[in-house]
């Protein structure tokens, strides 16, 4: 049974499902689906073509779905698609997708987004991934599963985030950061692999060893980057979290790889 504020405006065509619960002041579109037992706390703003997937909790002053803030928008129709059991604090910000970006930004499962931060349109974020305080995202970034954003950190457009990757807070990310890897800085250098991270998603000691091995190798000063991954590749084949740097890296992309300072390279 949904438990529905009287202050709440739903309008006609908004599909909510069972137990959901919307508080006061809240505002839903007609062209909205909510999944089962979705919760939107209060003051919270629905709009848009937006599907919010099962368990999802939404906190006041969150502002979900409206219109992307590009200027190359012209009222196109355009999706926010939104998975389950995520929370969504307070005064977040989530726009749809644009024509530039196949109409659709869409946010996977068990995400945290903490207060302020804000998901630009096109933006593809997976599983597990939490943004901290007032991050930002410009458009077309993509944030790979349980990647962490620091507060206060910028994303340029069009960056790939990979997979388990750190973001250390008030950092500017200019370029493409690889799985595993961990960022910091104003204009944001490669520090290492995020360890702490891989030891808390219980990675085993010799896959985080074969990592660094192929970390150091892939980011020395001898030869080309494809040369360096030709040779990761034929030494580390089946070690998986290695081949999906190796991959990651070799995609063609609009931003270059973050790199290492000489220092933290050597």
């Amino acid at each position: 049974m949904n438990k529905i504020h009287e202050t709440a405006v739903i309008k006609d065509g908004a599909i909510i499902g069972q137990d959901s619960i919307i508080g006061p002041y809240c505002c839903v579109g007609g062209n909205a689906v909510l999944g089962d037992g979705v919760v939107l706390k209060s003051h919270v703003v629905v709009e848009g073509y937006t599907l919010i997937g099962a368990g999802t909790k939404i906190f006041p002053f969150a502002s979900v779905g409206h219109q992307p803030q590009d200027l190359k928008y012209h009222g196109e129709v355009s999706r926010l698609e939104i998975g389950c059991n995520n929370v969504i604090r307070e005064h977040v910000t989530l726009n749809p997708g644009t024509e530039g970006g196949g109409l659709l930004t869409k946010v996977g499962d068990a995400c945290l987004f903490m207060v302020g931060a804000h998901v630009a349109h096109d933006c593809i974020i997976g599983d597990n991934a939490i943004l901290v305080n007032n991050v930002t995202l410009g458009g077309h970034v993509e944030i790979g599963e349980w990647a962490i954003v620091g507060g206060m950190s910028a994303v340029h457009q069009f960056v790939r985030i990979g997979r388990h990757a750190m973001i250390g807070g008030m950092s500017g990310v200019e370029n493409d950061v690889i799985p595993y890897g961990s960022v910091v800085g104003n204009r944001a250098h490669l520090s290492g692999l995020n360890l702490i991270g891989l030891k808390r998603r219980s990675f085993s000691r010799d896959t985080i060893h074969d990592l660094r091995r192929a970390y150091r190798l892939i980011f020395a000063q001898e030869g080309t980057q494809a040369e360096r991954l030709d040779d990761v590749a034929e030494l580390f084949p089946n070690i998986e979290p290695v081949m999906e740097i190796v991959n990651f890296m070799r995609i063609d992309s609009n931003r270059a790889i973050c790199q290492p300072l000489l220092e933290d390279a050597a």
